[in-house]
């Protein structure tokens, strides 16, 4: 029986840890107009965010905010985020599943 019970430590312990998704972003309504809060672009030319990677995000919402990517809505939108809201909402639309190809 004791053989059984460290089996079962290991195979629990050697299963990957599920995090936690993130919290819904305070701010995510700036972004959720155009971009949805489910990351699917809601108007033409907005892309989706949906799934994208975090570091890319992070670095593109960055980008805007301090006009290093020149898309006026964009630097409106980022312009009154700190580092921290963009943080979270990277963190948000990166933990969010792709959208599945149209048919």
């Amino acid at each position: 029986m004791r053989i059984l019970s460290t089996a079962a430590l290991a195979l629990a312990l050697s299963a990957p840890v599920l995090a936690a998704p993130p919290e819904k972003p305070a701010r995510l309504g700036l972004c959720a107009a155009c971009h949805g809060e489910d990351g699917v672009g809601r108007i033409p030319g907005a892309p989706n965010l949906a799934g994208q990677k975090l570091d890319y995000l992070r670095e593109a919402l960055r980008q805007y905010r301090d006009g290093r990517r020149d898309i006026p809505v964009m630097r409106a939108a980022t312009g009154p985020l700190t580092d921290a809201e963009l943080d979270r909402l990277a963190e948000w639309y990166s933990a969010l599943p792709p959208p599945k190809a149209a048919q």
